[in-house]
């Protein structure tokens, strides 16, 4: 069946919330088409600007863990994000410029998609075969390192379909990238590889230590070598990390630091392309990152 076709066939939904009295449309695809990966749901968010000026292009923000991004009733815990209503407050304010959330589901897979497979090659075969192991503890259906397939979904296939359908601003400066742990590690990969298509990032308590050894380094150390060989330029490139200090997050804490001390070494500025928050008492849950999504979006879309 062609792409084409496919998204003719594909089951799209169009829900309307009003908060503040406001209307937001997100559209759902049910069923994104992929040669590279299973299909998946995907929300697509627009601000009421959207509607408002027919002539007006947006940037976008493509967010991992999509089924957390939008909505409280379908959430982890039922608790989203609330990323939708913190952008039209945002906007509303004129602290951010309006943006279009194209929000991504994860699937069982979920673990194999997110993590980055250049990263992969410097671990050992123990470490590959405990990162199998975790990947089938977490629901896992496949055996096989997706992330390279992931993010060719997203840059080929995703990518092009909103820009083809929604009046975006295609360049990498008005494109960004956002997820939370294993999604953290991902979105940095995804820029890293495509530094031509994600100009912006977000990493969110991202998951440094890659597997779940806390007194294991060396898949970090992969981590810290892949990054510091494909690091993108600091001349177009701008990031936002953070972390709290409890749970998971207080074990990538230190690791965040080196993290920190590689994109000065490549050229980045604090608080100017880059920045790392660390919160107090936070730890890796939805809440958390609910609370202080403001901060990203402040970072990535400031007017």
């Amino acid at each position: 069946m062609s792409m084409k076709r496919a998204f003719l066939t594909a089951l799209l939904c169009f829900a309307v919330f009003a908060p503040a009295a406001q209307a937001q449309i997100v559209q759902t695809i049910d069923h994104f088409p992929s040669q590279y990966v299973a299909a998946r749901r995907v929300d697509i968010w627009l601000p009421k600007e959207y509607e408002a000026d027919k002539n007006q292009r947006f940037p976008v923000l493509y967010m991992q863990d999509g089924q957390n991004v939008l909505n409280d009733d379908i959430a982890r815990d039922y608790i989203s994000w609330n990323a939708g209503n913190t952008a039209m407050d945002l906007a509303a304010q004129k602290k951010i410029k309006p943006v279009i959330i194209v929000a991504v589901w994860s699937t069982e897979n979920r673990y194999l998609e997110y993590l980055p497979e250049k990263v992969l090659e410097n671990l050992t075969n123990d470490e590959l075969k405990e990162a199998l192991e975790v990947a089938k503890a977490t629901g896992a259906s496949k055996q096989e390192f997706m992330g390279n397939d992931y993010l060719k979904f997203l840059v080929g296939e995703l990518k092009v379909y909103v820009d083809k359908t929604y009046r975006t601003l295609t360049d990498a400066q008005n494109t960004a990238i956002c997820g939370s742990s294993m999604g953290g590690l991902i979105s940095m990969y995804a820029t890293f590889e495509y530094p031509e298509v994600f100009g912006n990032a977000a990493c969110l308590s991202t998951h440094w230590p890659v597997l779940f050894d806390e007194n294991n380094t060396n898949p970090f150390d992969a981590v810290s070598k892949y990054m510091e060989s494909h690091m993108p330029s600091s001349k177009n490139h701008r990031f936002y990390f953070d972390q709290g200090t409890k749970g998971l997050d207080a074990i990538s804490l230190p690791y965040q630091k080196q993290v920190d001390a590689l994109l000065v070494n490549s050229g980045y500025k604090g608080n100017v392309n880059y920045v790392t928050k660390v919160f107090e008492g936070a730890e890796d849950t939805e809440k958390a990152w609910r609370q202080r999504f403001d901060e990203v979006l402040l970072f990535l879309f400031e007017k």
